[in-house]
């Protein structure tokens, strides 16, 4: 990295952006490697599961006007009713395989970006065969932390469920009531924002330090005090702009009837391009605002300890140590 760890404090929004540019413009290579072999599959996961689940939604609906059509008790009426439990199934099994299969690509990619960087900041030699031997190792822990954080995301749409629903026995649709919703609901969003920032940055400490799971979740909510502002308009915009990818494509390519189909090859294609190269851009910024949170808190890792822990000791990935890395404070 250009910038010193004790001057990372001071980053602002535009400076951890241009640092995260210019870790992918210098290392471009290893990058490209990662984002041909992870994060392009992944961005193709995910949007060819819009295209194929809204093929089969309308079949179901398709087979569900017809049986609707279909008198009741006939060959036909239960044949058709077969049809559509076989094709309820096929898209409940479609939406295991791609949540599965999404799922693993996210976390090798997370730790791929993460590891490539900690060697970078170390000055250590770094190749992809290095990265693919290591990142099944590390994927163990962000499994661990990705669960831990979707009890957390349950829990939370669980109470936040909950307080709908007694406004709505409360309250209700009434001109008092809806100002009432629009504030619940804004909170909600802010709460889930939140929530997203936290389980992005405890996926950096699960990768380059010793906690992982709910641990994990504690030290990136402590980490992100005091860089809340800055961090959530970065990951604001990613949120953002990465909804806009998603509704270009539902609009011009998976509901684009109307659209002729080379237009909409074309659409699909540049949606493609730009969710790969905001997912790198994502996974990379937020290993930069790991550092910078580390700088802000003035807990200097010390980067031959960082090195020493990134080996494949015997086989086995050696997590940070608390003691070796973690935080050594030091003076501003």
């Amino acid at each position: 990295m250009d910038v010193e760890q004790e001057e990372m404090q001071f980053l602002g929004l535009f400076g951890i952006c241009k640092e995260a540019y210019k870790l992918i413009f210098r290392w471009r290579k290893i990058f490209s490697q990662i984002t041909l072999s992870l994060i392009l599959p992944l961005s193709f996961i995910f949007l060819a599961h819009m295209e194929i689940s809204n093929l089969l939604k309308r079949k179901i609906i398709h087979s569900e006007i017809q049986l609707d059509e279909t008198r009741a008790g006939t060959s036909r009426y239960n044949k058709l009713s077969q049809v559509i439990s076989s094709e309820r199934s096929y898209w409940w099994l479609f939406r295991v395989a791609y949540f599965t299969f999404f799922l693993i690509l996210s976390l090798l990619s997370t730790a791929a970006v993460v590891y490539t960087i900690a060697c970078i900041y170390t000055g250590k030699e770094v190749s992809f065969k290095k990265v693919l031997s290591v990142v099944p190792k590390v994927w163990k822990r962000l499994m661990v932390t990705f669960i831990c954080s979707y009890v957390a995301f349950f829990a939370y749409n669980f109470l936040a469920g909950l307080v709908f629903i007694l406004w709505w026995v409360l309250i209700g649709d009434t001109s008092f009531g809806m100002p009432i919703f629009w504030v619940i609901f804004i909170l909600y969003l802010v709460g889930s924002c939140y929530l997203i920032i936290i389980w992005h940055l405890a996926s950096v400490v699960s990768v380059l330090e010793e906690s992982c799971g709910f641990a994990a979740v504690v030290k990136s909510q402590a980490l992100i005090k005091g860089k809340m502002v800055v961090t959530s308009v970065i990951f604001f915009v990613l949120i953002v702009s990465s909804c806009i990818i998603q509704l270009v494509f539902q609009l011009l390519v998976v509901h684009g009837w109307r659209v002729a189909m080379v237009s909409r090859i074309s659409y699909g294609i540049l949606c493609f391009l730009l969710l790969f190269k905001l997912i790198l851009f994502g996974l990379v910024i937020q290993t930069v605002i790991y550092f910078v949170c580390k700088s802000y808190h003035h807990e200097n890792i010390d980067k031959s300890a960082l090195s020493n822990h990134l080996e494949v000791y015997l086989g086995e990935y050696v997590p940070l140590k608390s003691k070796d890395v973690q935080l050594e404070q030091f003076e501003v």
